[in-house]
């Protein structure tokens, strides 16, 4: 069953080695590295210094968006990522060759239902999938689309300290997927509002 754990963390958009160990020592479950065009995209020589630094207990997440299939496995194996999340349109066989368990994101739209969002999901054979409006637009969407839904589901847009609580007593998600809700400015971490975040998901789920 997908929903019956304690909901998982991800801080992404890391940009640097402070954010990454101030997170794993506040107590995230993974650390997000954005490897397409994004203000807080990193540099693949950058992220494998930074997770070769980090304990072994933590999951590292490289995200792609419509990339090609050789760089997006080239990427991954030459920084050491866990993990491959694609945000863009790629195609279920794309996923079948990608070599890291996969996090796929499904576009979220204001007619979205349950039904369709599982109509959407299960045409991918992946470990998770992603709830986002936008592509990294911080937009929160109506989380009443997505009740019900048995599947892993990690849901992000516009999550924040002040919100997430209430995400996760209604979904009960897999996980919760932040970045500028806990940022100071773009790629720089602040250590409160991470602090925040982590003690409003932990007390609702």
């Amino acid at each position: 069953m997908a929903n019956r754990m304690t909901t998982k963390i991800k801080i992404c958009g890391i940009t640097n080695l402070e954010d990454s160990v101030m997170c794993v020592d506040l107590g995230i479950d993974a650390l997000g590295f954005i490897f397409t065009r994004s203000e807080r995209k990193i540099e693949p020589d950058k992220a494998r210094e930074i997770i070769n630094k980090l304990p072994p207990f933590v999951t590292t997440v490289g995200i792609f968006m419509d990339q090609e299939l050789a760089r997006v496995n080239e990427i991954a194996d030459y920084t050491g990522i866990d993990v491959i999340q694609l945000h863009g349109n790629e195609p279920p066989e794309y996923c079948q060759r990608v070599n890291r368990k996969i996090i796929k994101r499904i576009t979220i739209t204001k007619d979205d239902t349950p039904r369709w969002l599982i109509s959407k999901a299960e045409k991918y054979s992946v470990s998770a999938y992603l709830l986002d409006p936008g592509a990294g637009s911080g937009k929160v969407f109506d989380w009443n689309c997505a009740l019900g839904i048995d599947l892993p589901l990690i849901i992000a847009g516009g999550l924040t300290p002040e919100n997430v609580g209430a995400a996760v007593k209604l979904l009960k998600p897999y996980g919760v997927d932040a970045v500028s809700g806990v940022e100071k400015s773009a790629g720089l971490k602040d250590r409160d509002k991470v602090k925040k975040f982590i003690t409003e998901v932990r007390s609702c789920s």
